[in-house]
């Protein structure tokens, strides 16, 4: 598969996963919506329903829709990060472009559906529609529940593929060949947002929180707040760390 066609596939699959996910947020916050104040649990499966379809939709590149599954596929040993996609520095670059540019590309798509009630909010808070931030801000504390959680999926991804190429030998597909990963990882992501997400609301993925961040900042949203971008450092290395560890105890295990 040549590089062009993992881009794509990755713009097309986070893109989804963004405007599925940030969607949600916007209709459960934004007041004139059909579905506000539908509660923090409506967000959680409508977060786990994004990566559903992301996953679906971006099957051909192994769907990483995150720089952190990419990263921990790296750091695990893996040889390819799908099939016919070697590791190299350059297919890494061509996978965190696809991500961060589907990302952003989600987020505008999410502003764009909703405009009129966005223009029509006021006062109210637009950035916790479009990023994450801390319930209770303490640097420290926050990037320590951002590696937790994102240990958490990327050890469940790492895992999850290798016990797919143990069945393999009887005939089913292996988590980076089809989309057949696509509902573990989605009830994964509701569950860490059920039980870790409380505090930071569970980035998990820097280019889920990045991309739509930097959509808000250029997008004409009347009475925006800031962007925050003091805290944009935390959803960033946390996953870093995290994915790292992950693929640490992954290569151990397995």
């Amino acid at each position: 598969m040549s590089l062009w066609s993992v881009f794509f596939s990755e713009v097309l699959g986070t893109a989804i996963l963004i405007v599925l996910g940030t969607g949600v947020v916007a209709n459960v916050v934004l007041p004139k919506s059909g579905g506000f104040e539908g509660g923090t649990l409506m967000i959680n499966f409508g977060w786990g329903l994004g990566v559903f379809g992301g996953v679906y939709a971006a099957y051909k590149s192994g769907a990483h829709l995150n720089p952190a599954v990419t990263i921990g596929l790296w750091a695990s040993g893996a040889k390819t990060y799908a099939t016919g996609v070697s590791i190299t520095p350059g297919s890494t670059l061509v996978y965190f472009a696809g991500e961060f540019l589907g990302a952003f590309l989600g987020a505008v798509a999410m502003w764009a559906a909703y405009k009129k009630q966005f223009d029509d909010r006021l006062d109210a808070p637009s950035l916790g529609i479009f990023s994450t931030g801390p319930a209770i801000k303490s640097y420290a504390w926050n990037l320590v529940t951002e590696i937790i959680a994102t240990f958490v999926l990327i050890f469940y991804v790492l895992v999850s593929g290798m016990t797919n190429k143990i069945s393999s030998a009887s005939g089913s597909t292996t988590f980076s060949d089809a989309p057949a990963g696509a509902l573990g990882v989605a009830l994964i992501v509701v569950a860490i947002g059920v039980s870790l997400g409380g505090p930071t609301g569970y980035a998990i993925n820097p280019a889920r929180d990045l991309g739509p961040r930097i959509a808000h900042f250029v997008l004409p949203i009347p009475n925006k707040d800031s962007s925050n971008w003091s805290y944009a450092w935390v959803p960033i290395v946390g996953p870093i760390i995290g994915c790292l560890l992950a693929a640490l105890v992954a290569r151990a295990y397995m």
